[in-house]
């Protein structure tokens, strides 16, 4: 894997899936290597998205304390774009270009100002490159 890459909030999730073990294990590889290169990076979206589904959707739920040591050893490591105006309008102009949702638009906009060649998700078409960026589904 060359140059920065984007983490979507289903490639947390699918890490503990203990269902789909083939994505799992290509989600785990995913944040492993990202943590271990420097080279990932996710947004404040993504922690949030991702800490809403462990407090209520997993079986079982993290507790308050499991989700703050895992942000602090997975997530904080990896956090590199905050929210801001501009992040915003260019979520807004992505999603009115591409008809994605504004959620899915923000999460592309987030790793174009990252500096991201690559955004890893299952939710985008894969192998559409936006300003840049190019969706990967690495299921």
């Amino acid at each position: 894997m060359n140059g920065k890459f984007f983490l979507d909030t289903n490639i947390f999730i699918y890490s503990f899936d203990s269902k789909q073990i083939k994505k799992a294990n290509i989600a785990k590889e995913l944040i492993r290597t990202a943590i271990q290169s420097g080279d990932g990076h996710i947004s404040y979206q993504v922690i949030n998205e991702f800490s809403n589904v462990a407090l209520k959707k997993f079986k079982p739920t993290f507790t308050h304390d499991e989700l703050k040591l895992y942000f602090l050893k997975i997530l904080k490591p990896l956090y590199f774009v905050t929210w801001s105006t501009e992040l915003f309008l260019k979520a807004l102009e992505i999603s009115k270009k591409t008809k994605y949702s504004f959620y899915d638009s923000s999460i592309i906009s987030a790793a174009i100002f990252s500096g991201c060649d690559t955004l890893f998700t299952e939710d985008l078409s894969d192998g559409q490159k936006i300003e840049g960026v190019r969706i990967v589904n690495p299921f």
